[in-house]
């Protein structure tokens, strides 16, 4: 899943993709790199992020969803929790719904049933806002997993085929470094929900192990993320870049014995 953020702040490539132009241009090549989906968002959730509105979310994302669905067969999916831009997304050529607050807000459950397309429900202790600030868990696979579940159930009851839902643990979303690596050796348990999505590319936790790196460190030990995440069981890995990322995925596949299509 190859990430194109159309937002100002988004915390890696905040305002790159800005223009719409841009942004269908970089989907474009996502999708040429072998992005199996291209991911649109609106609203950076960068730690300390404030909110946009629904106005301003539409006006952002709509153009790319229209432009990317005439030129590219790779499926769209719509990052987003608010129930009236997964429905114009969706109405616009987005085949996938991915939502950082698993169908938590208002009316999102019943868009998302209503919308028949797969969702990524996601855990996020509390807001992007504050997340960051001493996020404290008990035993944070068992809690993250428990929220799944009940977001899961939550969906199938609002009518939301459960062939469709996928879930991820939210990596860096109100996570310490140590719970981030604690939900990464567990993808596996978290998978008992339903398949799980990873979004590792790029987060803090890579300097935290590795302390203060360059663009290039970060596409590397993101790859190297992509590829553990892979191994322990995760069926959708959500990536900024996507030739790093498939490189890495096919040495972790030949590795396990697993045939892949040579680099």
């Amino acid at each position: 899943m190859g990430v194109v953020n159309v937002t100002p702040d988004s915390f890696f490539d905040g305002g790159r993709y800005f223009d719409p132009a841009r942004a269908i241009a970089h989907g474009v090549a996502l999708a040429g790199a072998g992005a199996d989906i291209v991911d649109i968002g609106g609203e950076s959730t960068r730690p300390g992020a404030a909110p946009v509105a629904a106005a301003e979310e539409l006006r952002r994302v709509l153009p790319v969803v229209e432009g990317l669905a005439a030129k590219v067969k790779a499926p769209l999916s719509i990052d987003t929790s608010k129930p009236e831009v997964m429905a114009a997304a969706v109405a616009a050529g987005a085949v996938m719904i991915n939502d950082v607050r698993a169908l938590q807000s208002p009316g999102a459950l019943a868009a998302a049933a209503g919308c028949g397309v797969p969702v990524v429900l996601m855990h996020m202790q509390g807001e992007p806002a504050t997340m960051q600030h001493a996020p404290r868990y008990g035993d944070v696979v068992a809690e993250v997993t428990a929220f799944l579940k009940a977001r899961r159930d939550a969906a199938i009851t609002a009518g939301v085929d459960p062939g469709n839902i996928y879930v991820d643990p939210g990596f860096g979303f109100g996570k310490t470094p140590a719970h981030n690596l604690a939900l990464l050796a567990n993808i596996k348990t978290i998978a008992t929900v339903a398949p799980v999505v990873a979004g590792l590319s790029n987060k803090s936790i890579i300097r935290h192990i590795l302390g203060a790196v360059d663009a290039a460190a970060l596409t590397a030990a993101s790859a190297q993320l992509a590829a553990a995440a892979a191994a322990n069981g995760a069926a959708i890995i959500r990536v900024h870049d996507v030739t790093a990322t498939r490189r890495a995925l096919a040495v972790q596949r030949a590795i396990s014995g697993v045939h892949t299509i040579a680099a």
